[in-house]
């Protein structure tokens, strides 16, 4: 097994098909055969896990829904030394893929991420801006955004991979974590110069205002540590105030 493919999963029957599939499409084209697509279906109340096994994953439940334990649990459940998380509501691109095997594969890199697009209508100027704000961030800090992420398994082991005392934010903890591993190895970590595209549901499902606030109240100290101060990334709109 060379790489394994994780994604993340809760109440994602209409879209978790679709990342599998991807992933399907991309290994074929890079010539990629020795790989796996393990889904961690985060207790969820759909079809989730029978529709990801009908699209080729192996499923593994974790009960607790944090998207933390459930990027964890899918690393531990995987056996490939190449680890690569992707959403349920992304899509894995051959460019993308290509990219990640050739960076982990120098030597060079033990982990890093993607640009970030949003899929679907043209989107607000809000939007727009937010989108751009994040892939200067990510290009310039070395950051990866959770909806991609690649790394060494032992960087995952070794540091203990993504913090479960947050309920968000976990990727830009494992970013910093990761990266201070591997330049302990003469090793760095890469933003690819590519995008994966995601679903833009959130920033149509949920006003400006509401985003807003949810970022103000993330920002408070001890608050990403507590689900309910995170209801942006766990909640429908009209549990969130705003």
């Amino acid at each position: 097994m060379r790489a394994s493919f994780l994604i993340p999963a809760y109440n994602e029957e209409q879209l978790v098909g679709r990342a599998v599939r991807s992933v399907r499409r991309a290994a074929a084209a890079c010539a990629l055969t020795a790989y796996e697509v393990v889904v961690c279906n985060n207790d969820s109340t759909d079809a989730t896990a029978a529709t990801a096994r009908a699209a080729g994953a192996r499923v593994v439940h974790e009960p607790h829904r944090q998207i933390a334990r459930a990027r964890n649990a899918a690393a531990a459940a995987s056996t490939g030394p190449w680890l690569v998380w992707l959403d349920a509501d992304a899509i894995l691109t051959e460019p993308v893929l290509g990219a990640t095997l050739s960076a982990l594969g120098s030597g060079q890199v033990c982990g890093g991420g993607a640009r970030v697009e949003l899929e679907g209508a043209p989107l607000d100027r809000a939007a727009r801006c937010a989108v751009r704000g994040w892939n200067w961030i990510a290009a310039n800090f070395r950051l990866a955004a959770g909806s991609y992420f690649f790394a060494l398994r032992e960087g995952w082991a070794e540091t203990g991979g993504f913090n479960e005392a947050v309920y968000a934010g976990e990727e830009i903890g494992f970013s910093r974590t990761l990266k201070r591993w591997g330049r302990a190895r003469g090793q760095h970590f890469r933003v690819l110069d590519h995008a994966v595209p995601s679903s833009a549901r959130k920033v149509r499902q949920f006003t400006l205002a509401q985003t807003l606030r949810q970022v103000a109240i993330c920002a408070w100290p001890g608050n990403l540590g507590r689900r309910d101060r995170c209801a942006f990334w766990y909640e429908r709109p009209s549990e969130v105030e705003g």
